[in-house]
């Protein structure tokens, strides 16, 4: 499975790059490529910071990391108490290293940095791994991965950028590299015999999950992921092929009569693997109400694409109304009648 999960997240992009993008492009280098100084530098301080998110050392994680982060921590002391349990029993193993050297850019004249783009040519090959990170400050930047190989395994990626002598973290991205208890690879393959099976919704959903899964960074693109995408885009159901949003809702009329606008459909990892629905909503009323409401909505969906059943532990439906949190259903396939 290892192997296989490697090819997918970091396989890279090779085909469609124009060359004005390279010309705008900042440097990397990858791994093969650095000095064994470098190479050994980049690895002691992933491998350090790996160790830390495992033991819950929110202090020494921040320690590590830099300034600006340091002085509003709330959000990456959450991600590390929420995934350190997760860890446990994990055997750390450093996977890749890429140097990123944006230390010629310059902020626009209005004072924004720009957007950094970096191509990875892989072992002198015509393969790319391409990093497109928004409004990145100047500076020698390092992107790591650490493999935490354990019956579930996850990945930690973490951005990191040279300050004096040391590599500190801005940007911390840790992921679960399966969902019960398959990898990636595993749902393309099972969204490619739902499409078979005439099963578009289960298709498309599926190919959702596995770029869930596959995806190391939100600004990390891959020759697989582009594929991917490719193919999420071809299998989307005519309903939804130009994409679901507030202004482009998904409409389903329940037998009664009354409609539902789907504002977003996706997969939520959280309790199995979900069906995860928005629906959008004039108010919450009180929890019985709106917790009816949810319920409605996913009959309504489930009588609208029953195929749904067979492929999904169950659904979630979240309620969004003007200035409200979202209110947040979910049920088994079974319960939901």
């Amino acid at each position: 499975m290892r192997s296989g999960l490697r090819v997918l997240a970091l396989a890279v992009c090779a085909s469609g790059l124009l060359a004005s993008q390279r010309l705008r492009a900042e440097n990397c280098t990858t791994q093969s490529q650095m000095q064994p100084e470098m190479r050994d530098t980049l690895t002691a301080a992933a491998a350090s910071l790996a160790a830390k998110v495992e033991a819950d050392d929110a202090p020494g994680v921040r320690a590590l990391t830099i300034a600006e982060f340091k002085q509003n921590f709330t959000g990456i002391a959450a991600a590390v108490a929420a995934t350190a349990p997760k860890l446990k029993g994990a055997v750390p193993q450093v996977d890749q290293l890429y140097l990123l050297d944006a230390s010629t850019l310059k902020p626009g004249a209005n004072g924004v940095n720009p957007d950094a783009q970096f191509f990875c040519t892989l072992n002198k090959s015509a393969s790319e791994a391409e990093f497109s990170i928004p409004q990145l400050p100047p500076g020698r930047y390092a992107f790591t991965s650490v493999w935490m190989d354990q019956a579930n395994p996850w990945l930690l990626s973490f951005l990191l950028r040279q300050d004096g002598g040391s590599w500190l973290l801005a940007g911390l991205y840790p992921k679960p590299l399966t969902a019960n208890g398959h990898d990636g690879l595993w749902y393309w393959k099972q969204a490619r015999s739902y499409e078979a099976q005439k099963q578009s919704w289960n298709a498309w959903l599926y190919l959702q999950e596995a770029h869930l899964l596959v995806q190391p960074a939100v600004f990390f693109s891959s020759t697989h992921l582009e594929k991917l995408d490719t193919e999420l885009q071809a299998a989307a159901p005519p309903a939804v092929a130009s994409g679901v949003s507030a202004d482009a809702p998904l409409v389903v009329k329940a037998g009664n009569g009354d409609e539902f606008r789907f504002t977003g459909l996706t997969v939520d990892n959280s309790l199995g693997v979900d069906v995860a629905a928005h629906i959008k909503v004039d108010s919450i009323e009180d929890v019985a109400a709106a917790r009816k409401r949810n319920v409605e909505a996913m009959a309504a969906l489930l009588t609208a694409h029953p195929e749904l059943r067979q492929a999904f532990h169950g659904m979630w439906v979240f309620a969004d109304a003007p200035g409200k949190s979202p209110y947040a259903t979910e049920l088994s396939m079974a319960d939901i009648h």
